[in-house]
């Protein structure tokens, strides 16, 4: 991150922002831990803050982080000067820099982003009426572009010990458990109205302690693994949960319904490249594919520069 970067989310998030970064587990827990910068020499007519740069920005998992320097890469390649400020924090932090312009385009999931703007309303059921929700409660300033069909959602973990103790295959299952086990999760999934909240309105769940941990990040797979929490909030996605065996609870009442990889960003930086670009991208992701990218980051380690330009030559967008 570049000190005028970094200084300037300071300011505006103060404290915040450290909270926010320190929640993802620290830099060992996540390869792309530090913003970086690209820019194409000479290149004209790009969308642009006040610096004539295009600012990327991440929420604070590796998955998004790769995501958001996968768009920077993209939109590089075609000419459009850009910068990443990465691992901001969660939803309620970067989309403060989405507003002051701290930051112009970043990765999303289309029914949590819905159920951010209508405080829970939304109805996310399927990838068709979360997209339609997002577009009514979207802001004036913001706009998203077209869906990827990847789909990331937020889900409840066990080990496969104690799925086999309490015979858990869904959600459901917890019910008379649930007030004997800890919980583990980021921060704020301890008031969001698809965290704690939603579990006791959709499956009158209460567990027996919260415990505020990462975004499904090293702090959440060891507590798990160690019993130091019996049940987590992990993605779908995170490779983590194939390499330790960890049981996805089914989410038959569909608390946590569709949620595809889309694009957001300030309406005022949107050009004809930029939503050409962006769009190629998303129609190049798939569910398979995404989880083959994070793995590579995450479980093999691959540097995720390396890993973006990978995918974008391998699709033809490079």
């Amino acid at each position: 991150m570049t000190t005028t970067r970094r200084t300037l989310l300071t300011a505006v998030f103060g404290g915040g922002l450290a909270v926010g970064l320190s929640a993802c587990g620290g830099a060992n827990s996540n390869p792309l831990n530090n913003a970086s910068s690209s820019a194409a020499a000479g290149a004209s007519g790009s969308s642009a803050s006040g610096t004539g740069t295009l600012v990327v920005g991440s929420a604070n998992f590796p998955e998004n982080a790769l995501l958001a320097q996968i768009y920077a890469d993209a939109l590089t390649a075609k000419g459009v000067t850009t910068s990443t400020t990465l691992n901001i924090g969660s939803r309620e932090l970067y989309i403060g820099a989405l507003d002051d312009g701290s930051i112009d385009v970043i990765p999303e999931y289309t029914g949590n982003l819905a159920r951010y703007f209508t405080k829970g309303q939304a109805d996310i059921s399927t990838p068709a009426a979360a997209l339609a929700s997002l577009k009514k409660a979207l802001p004036s300033n913001l706009t998203v572009l077209q869906p990827s069909t990847a789909q990331d959602s937020d889900s409840i973990c066990v080990t496969a010990a104690t799925a086999q103790k309490y015979s858990l295959t869904s959600i459901s299952d917890l019910a008379g458990h649930a007030q004997t086990m800890v919980i583990g999760g980021p921060p704020e999934f301890k008031t969001r109205v698809d965290g704690l909240q939603g579990l006791k309105r959709v499956y009158g769940l209460t567990f027996k302690d919260f415990r505020p941990l990462d975004a499904a990040g090293a702090l959440t797979v060891t507590a798990l693994k160690n019993g130091q929490v019996q049940a987590a909030n992990l993605f779908t996605t995170d490779p983590q949960v194939a390499a330790n065996h960890f049981v996805v609870l089914k989410d038959p009442k569909h608390l946590f319904g569709a949620q595809n990889v889309i694009p957001l960003l300030r309406k005022d930086k949107v050009t004809d490249t930029i939503t050409s670009t962006l769009n190629a991208v998303s129609a190049k992701l798939d569910t398979s594919t995404l989880l083959s990218l994070v793995t590579k980051v995450v479980i093999d380690k691959q540097d995720p520069t390396a890993v973006s330009k990978q995918f974008l030559t391998g699709a033809g967008l490079a």
